[in-house]
C-alpha cells in the first residue's frame, strides 16, 4: 500500500507543478486554448496520443472485445495506429493547420462557421460538442472505479473527486500548455506501464506460446463458429463483421472529434508534423494494440466473480482489473497511475474542448457583449470547473448504459462533424446544405438507435453515422447551392501560398 500510494503523490505532485510552470503561458486566448500555436512534435504527438486512449479504452472496450473476438481483438489496436493515428495525421494534419490558421479558428464550430460563412453552424456545432462530450467526459470515470477499488479498497467517489479535483487545476492554471506536457509525462508512463502489464500478465500464464494454446482449446459461444474450438486464436476472430464496425468507429472516429482535431491548430511547423506522424503512430500501436493484445486473453481468467449474479452475464469492466489482481504491488501501482494518466489526459482535453467551444462559440458576443482577453480566459476557467463537476454528478450516479456512452458520443460527433470537415478542407463545392444534412444524419442515427435500437450496438451505429456522412455530404452537394465562388476562392488562397524552406526539408526540382 506504501508503494502504491508513493507512486500516486509523486504523480499528482508532478501534474500540479506542470500547472504551475504552465502559467506564463495561458494569459492570452490564444495561449490557454492552443499554446500560442507553437506546440512541438513530441508533445503534440503525445497530446494526440493520450487524448485518444483513456480508462474506457484500457479497462472497458480491451476487456469487453478480448473476451469477444479473442487475440483477433489486437486488430482494433493496430486500426488505431494506422486508420486514427498514421492516416489521420498525413489526411489531416498540415491542411488543418494551415486552413484553421488562415481563418483564425480557434476551435471546431469556429471553423464550421468561417468555413461555410454560418452563425448558425457554429452555434449549433458548438451544442453538438457541449451535449455529447460532458457524457464522455463521465464514461472516463467509469474505468478507473474497479481498478481502484481492487488496488486501494477505497471508495470510487474518492477516487472520481480527487481526480477531478488535480485535473482541473493543472488545466485551469496552465490551459493547453499545461495538458500538452502533462500528456507527454502520462504518455511515457503509458508506454511503460503497457509493456510491463503484458510481460507480467503472460508471465503468469506459463508464456506466450503456452497462453496462445491454452486459448486455442477454448470452444467460441458464437452461434456462427458452432462451437468450435480454435476461433479466438483465430487470424479475424469468431466475428469479423462486428469487429470491422468497432475498428471503424474507434479509427476513423477521431477523424471528426474536436478534442482530437484540436491538437492539428496547435501544431509549430511542417517538421512537428512530419515527426508527430511517426511518434503519435509508434504510440498508439503500443498503447492501443498492447491494450487489446492483452485483453484478447481475458477468457483465460474466466472466474464466477466477472458474472453477473443474477443474469448470468459477463461484467466486461470486471475482466482487465480480476487479470491485473494477482500482479505484484509495484506493478498495481504502475497500473492504477497508467489508467489515471490515460484517464486524465482525456480528461483534461475533453474540458477544454468544452469550456472553449462553450466560451469562443456561445457566449462570446451573444451572452456577453464586448469580451476582453483576460475575460475570455477566466470565463473559460469557470467553464472547466462547471463541466468537471457536471461530469462527476454524472460519473457518481451512472444510467444504466454509461458502459456504451463512449460509443454513443464518438458516433454522434464524429458522425456530424467527420464528413464536412473533411470535404471542407479539401472540396470547394460542399454546400452549407450538406453540412446541416451531415450534423442531422449524425446525430440523428445515433440518438434515434439509441431509444428504437434498430442497430444492435451502439458502436456499429456510430460507425454507420460517420459512413452515412460521407455519402451524405457530397451527395447533398451536388443538388444544392453552392457557397459564393470569391469568398471560397479566398479560402482556399491559403493553400497556395509560397514559403522558403531549406533542403533538408525538401528538395527542389529542376
Amino acid at each position: 500500500m506504501a508503494i502504491k500510494l508513493i507512486l500516486l503523490i509523486v504523480f499528482f505532485g508532478v501534474m500540479v507543478y506542470v500547472g504551475m510552470y504552465s502559467r506564463k503561458h495561458a494569459t492570452s486566448v490564444d495561449g490557454f486554448v492552443l499554446g500560442g500555436r507553437s506546440v512541438g512534435p513530441w508533445l503534440t504527438a503525445f497530446a494526440y496520443g493520450t487524448s485518444y486512449f483513456s480508462a474506457v479504452v484500457f479497462v472497458g472496450y480491451a476487456g469487453q472485445f478480448g473476451w469477444k473476438y479473442g487475440l483477433s481483438s489486437t486488430w482494433i489496436g493496430l486500426g488505431n495506429a494506422v486508420i486514427g493515428s498514421l492516416l489521420a495525421w498525413v489526411v489531416l494534419g498540415r491542411r488543418t493547420k494551415v486552413m484553421t490558421q488562415h481563418l483564425k479558428c480557434k476551435t471546431m464550430p469556429d471553423f464550421f462557421g468561417e468555413r461555410y460563412g454560418s452563425d448558425a453552424l457554429k452555434v449549433t456545432a458548438s451544442l453538438i460538442v457541449f451535449i455529447f462530450l460532458i457524457p464522455y467526459t463521465a464514461s472516463v470515470y467509469n474505468g478507473l472505479s474497479r481498478l481502484f477499488g481492487m488496488a486501494f479498497h477505497i471508495p470510487y467517489t474518492v477516487c472520481v473527486i480527487v481526480m477531478a479535483v488535480f485535473t482541473a487545476v493543472y488545466v485551469i492554471l496552465g490551459g493547453y500548455m499545461a495538458t500538452a506536457i502533462n500528456d507527454f509525462i502520462q504518455g511515457i508512463i503509458m508506454l511503460v506501464g503497457i509493456a510491463a502489464v503484458i510481460g507480467a500478465v503472460l508471465s503468469g500464464q506459463g508464456g506466450f506460446l503456452h497462453a496462445i494454446q491454452t486459448m486455442a482449446q477454448i470452444p467460441s459461444d458464437v452461434p456462427v463458429t458452432q462451437g468450435q474450438p480454435g476461433a479466438f486464436t483465430s487470424f479475424f476472430g469468431p466475428d469479423p463483421l462486428n469487429l470491422l464496425g468497432v475498428v471503424i468507429l474507434t479509427s476513423l472516429g477521431t477523424w471528426g472529434l474536436p478534442q482530437m482535431i484540436g491538437k492539428f491548430y496547435a501544431i509549430k511547423d511542417e517538421k512537428a508534423i512530419n515527426t508527430g506522424t511517426v511518434i503519435s503512430t509508434l504510440f498508439a500501436v503500443v498503447v492501443s494494440g498492447g491494450c487489446y493484445f492483452l485483453g484478447g486473453f481475458g477468457r483465460l481468467f474466466d472466474n464466477a466473480s466477472l458474472y453477473n449474479e443474477e443474469t448470468g452475464a459477463v461484467i466486461y469492466d470486471s475482466i482487465i482489473p480480476y487479470m491485473l489482481s494477482t500482479l505484484p504491488d509495484i506493478l498495481i501501482g504502475i497500473v492504477v497511475v497508467l489508467v489515471l494518466s490515460a484517464s486524465m489526459s482525456t480528461l483534461s482535453s475533453l474540458v477544454l474542448t468544452s469550456s472553449s467551444t462553450m466560451t469562443l462559440d456561445l457566449l462570446k458576443d451573444r451572452v456577453m457583449k464586448d469580451m476582453s482577453e483576460k475575460k475570455q480566459v477566466v470565463t473559460m476557467q469557470v467553464l472547466i470547473v462547471f463541466f468537471i463537476v457536471v461530469s462527476v454528478v454524472i460519473a457518481l450516479n451512472p444510467p444504466t448504459f454509461i458502459a456504451q456512452l463512449m460509443g454513443i458520443s464518438w458516433g454522434a460527433l464524429a458522425g456530424a462533424f467527420l464528413a464536412p470537415f473533411l470535404y471542407g478542407l479539401y472540396w470547394k463545392g460542399v454546400s452549407r446544405a450538406a453540412v446541416w444534412a451531415s450534423f442531422a444524419t449524425g446525430v440523428g442515427i445515433t440518438v434515434s438507435n439509441m431509444f428504437i435500437g434498430y442497430i444492435a450496438s451502439p458502436i456499429n451505429a456510430g460507425a454507420a453515422a460517420m459512413i452515412a456522412g460521407l455519402i451524405v455530404v457530397p451527395a447533398v452537394s451536388l443538388v444544392t447551392p453552392k457557397q459564393e465562388k470569391e469568398k471560397v476562392d479566398a479560402i482556399f488562397v491559403c493553400y497556395d501560398e509560397k514559403v522558403t524552406i531549406t533542403k533538408k526539408r525538401s528538395l527542389e526540382a529542376n
